[in-house]
């Protein structure tokens, strides 16, 4: 069922989309900021992916780069919105909709920055069900529907339109070496589909799930409960429905770098406590890719690995990771349509270069 999005959503959904973004999809404080100064006291309509037309036109919205620049490099609010009027003024159409391309802090707002400016429903989806680093790395891309063309918009006016055809490899590289030469992040437009390929390729209700995710913690809070014990519960009815505690610890290292359009790094994290021991290493590329205790493996892309602060559950991005922070970190199941083979080989582990097999995270957990 379709629902109404306010502005007093915002923190909550932040929150949540935070969480399931595995580390990365940007700062969600900057998203909110955008999206509540464009809102206002307005309501979007976000739209449940059963209920589409079959010939609406839907047009994903999202921010592209490193997640470290927009820590120093503010997006001007106008580049979303312009690169959907490039991508309509290309091919000759209108959106009907827009959706996220991806669950995460700030990607999950940029479309309902676009909804907001241009008075356009959100699609209850997205083509990632957390966040990954390329743009190729869709379940739209992996079940029939290609990201050509895209168009590119910086803070500065500046427009680009890349036509691959159905390469998406190299529609990615192509916007990613433009993004580096805007200063790291840019905005865009692309996987034009029909409601009908929505409700084929995407990931259903992971914006209403990210809301859920986050009213959940802060309820709990709020009501001294434990924050975990809400998000078990706040995904037991989803598609994420298997969660895991990996470990507990205090961040004891951070090596961090932005490089070719990425921040990629490692983070290692020691047990705390008189008779603690043992130690879990995290290595991210934009978003968390797998996590080692011990030298073993526990988790790896594209189960979801989500580092949150250890009493209050809140999300850190791995771009906020800072050493002596106690943490707790989850792995959390993804749905089916992401662990098939097809789904694998564009954001499995080989897809990242890791020498690793994809095992789930809740098979792990019970070895």
């Amino acid at each position: 069922m379709s629902w109404e999005l306010t502005a007093a959503d915002l923190p909550d959904l932040a929150r949540g989309a935070t969480l399931l973004g595995t580390g990365g999809g940007g700062d969600p404080y900057v998203g909110q900021l955008m999206v509540a100064n464009a809102l206002g006291s307005r309501s979007i309509t976000v739209l449940d992916p059963d209920e589409l037309a079959d010939d609406l036109v839907v047009i994903p919205t999202a921010q592209m780069g490193a997640p470290t620049v927009v820590i120093e490099k503010m997006p001007a609010g106008t580049e979303p919105s312009l690169a959907l009027q490039t991508l309509e003024e290309y091919l000759g159409v209108r959106a009907g909709a827009t959706m996220p391309i991806e669950c995460g802090g700030i990607n999950s707002m940029i479309p309902l920055l676009v909804a907001a400016e241009r008075g356009l429903p959100v699609v209850d989806a997205d083509g990632m069900g957390r966040a990954f680093p390329e743009l190729s790395m869709e379940t739209f891309a992996v079940y029939g529907v290609h990201g050509s063309p895209l168009a590119l918009a910086g803070e500065r006016g500046e427009r680009v339109v890349i036509d691959t055809g159905d390469d998406d490899r190299q529609m990615e590289w192509l916007a990613r070496g433009v993004t580096i030469r805007l200063g790291g992040v840019a905005h865009i437009a692309e996987y034009v589909m029909s409601g009908a390929d929505v409700r084929r390729t995407a990931v259903p209700r992971t914006l209403s799930m990210a809301l859920a995710l986050g009213r959940a913690i802060r309820l709990a809070r709020e009501e001294k409960r434990s924050p975990f014990d809400a998000i078990e519960s706040a995904l037991a009815p989803t598609l994420y429905n298997k969660m895991v505690t990996l470990f507990e610890g205090k961040v004891a290292d951070v090596e961090r770098r932005t490089t070719e359009g990425f921040a990629r790094g490692v983070a290692k994290i020691v047990a705390d406590g008189p008779d603690a021991a043992g130690e879990l290493e995290i290595r991210f590329q934009n978003e968390n890719l797998l996590a080692l205790r011990d030298g073993e493996l526990v988790a790896i892309v594209p189960d979801l690995i989500c580092v949150v602060e250890r009493d209050s559950a809140e999300p850190i991005t791995t771009e906020g990771l800072r050493y002596g922070q106690r943490v707790r970190v989850l792995g959390i199941s993804t749905p089916d349509l992401m662990r098939t083979p097809e789904a694998l080989a564009a954001f499995g582990p080989g897809a990242f270069g890791l020498d690793k097999s994809f095992e789930p995270v809740e098979v792990m957990a019970t070895r």
